[in-house]
């Protein structure tokens, strides 16, 4: 088994924990391989959830970057409802469970097939 498929079973394991929902396993493979090498990085591969800088980033990044989503105030908020779904807990989320999770709140599984 690859390095990837590794931590893409770590991310299903945690959705389903902190979610309750058993994940789709082909749009989390594609959001993952979507993140690039930055999953094998212990710093990048996470999200600083209480980071308002990095939350800025991901909406910039991801959300209007990636899913060519419109920039106004639903995706900050959109951003914090799936933080409280995955979880305060711990307040470094791994980046791909919670693209993964953004990109099923704003239904943008298209951007993936």
């Amino acid at each position: 088994m690859s390095r990837r498929d590794e931590l893409i079973e770590i991310y299903a394991r945690d959705l389903e924990e902190k979610t309750g929902e058993a994940p789709d396993m082909d749009l989390l493979r594609e959001v993952t391989i979507a993140c690039g090498p930055s999953i094998y990085d212990a710093d990048a591969g996470t999200v600083a959830a209480s980071d308002t800088d990095e939350l800025n980033r991901v909406r910039e990044n991801f959300l209007i970057g990636r899913l060519g989503l419109p920039d106004d105030e639903s995706l900050m908020g959109g951003i914090q409802k799936v933080v409280r779904e995955y979880g305060r807990d711990d307040p470094r989320k791994h980046r791909a469970a919670l693209y993964y999770l953004l990109v099923k709140h704003f239904g943008k599984a298209d951007a993936f097939v």
